[in-house]
């Protein structure tokens, strides 16, 4: 299996166009990795799922004629492997000039190649551009982003969570301050982060610092909400705990990381942001 930053990855490197079907390029990285840095090891601690939206999604029918659709993607987080997100953008765009029977043809390829470089099976859906069903939303709960903080400059760690005093409880929390790098170009991702919990309660203004932190932070977006996740479990001890982290789009592409001690919630819809 190829390694996190290892030959053959196209992140980072300069590419020529691809104009014809070309499943090589989707390029696994393996989750262990990411997950033995933050101490988070088999059983995992959460279920979830990582929403993908794809906006510039052609392909020819059998006419000639270009089809253009948006789609969203699931991958569950159980999955060895992520994909890359240059060499997804590249695939897709392989598709470009390929010529489809039906829509239905796309659909199994695109579930077929993608199954096989995150070595499990995912769900995948097409809308029409104007779909009503990609219309964006806001968080729920209270957005923290006006709160005082004073920052330091610092990497993310539990430590950084504090507990508010009384009783526990149930809160919806949200910040559009996230921001972290890739590892592998240093190029930052902006995100919304969105948290809702059960458990002993947080100061707001620590999860904020503690969200800012991550401002030079080098990871995936899936590993830092990963990490998210397992700082704020060992912290509050939560009767339940989701997180999603809703990045914008590069290349096309949005990654919505979702993780949760819920096997059956589902990650939120897209935002108004992306």
């Amino acid at each position: 299996m190829t390694a996190e930053g290892g030959e053959g990855m196209l992140l980072g490197r300069q590419t020529g166009v691809v104009d014809s079907y070309a499943p090589q390029l989707l390029y696994p990285i393996p989750r262990a990795s990411g997950r033995e840095h933050i101490g988070c090891t088999s059983p995992l601690p959460f279920y979830g799922t990582d929403l993908w939206h794809a906006y510039e999604m052609s392909w020819l029918d059998g006419q000639g004629k270009p089809v253009v659709r948006v789609g969203r993607i699931l991958v569950p987080a159980g999955s060895p492997n992520m994909v890359e997100s240059k060499s997804f953008k590249l695939y897709l765009n392989s598709l470009n000039n390929t010529r489809f029977a039906s829509e239905e043809e796309v659909i199994a390829l695109i579930r077929r190649d993608i199954a096989a470089v995150v070595g499990t099976e995912i769900g995948l859906d097409l809308f029409a551009v104007n779909d009503k069903v990609l219309a964006g939303a806001a968080p729920a709960g209270q957005c923290l982003d006006d709160l005082p903080v004073t920052v330091a400059d610092t990497e993310p760690s539990a430590d950084m969570l504090e507990l508010d005093s009384g009783a526990g409880r149930e809160e919806q929390l949200s910040s559009h301050l996230l921001r972290s790098l890739c590892p592998v170009t240093s190029q930052p991702d902006w995100a919304t982060v969105w948290v809702h919990y059960r458990g002993a309660p947080l100061k707001h203004e620590s999860l904020l610092r503690y969200i800012i932190a991550y401002r030079r932070h080098q990871e995936f977006h899936e590993q830092c909400v990963e990490r998210m996740f397992c700082d704020l479990q060992r912290r509050i001890e939560p009767e339940f705990l989701h997180i999603q982290a809703f990045y914008t789009r590069r290349g096309g592409l949005d990654i919505n990381p979702f993780r949760s001690t819920d096997p059956d919630a589902r990650p939120l819809p897209r935002l108004n942001r992306q």
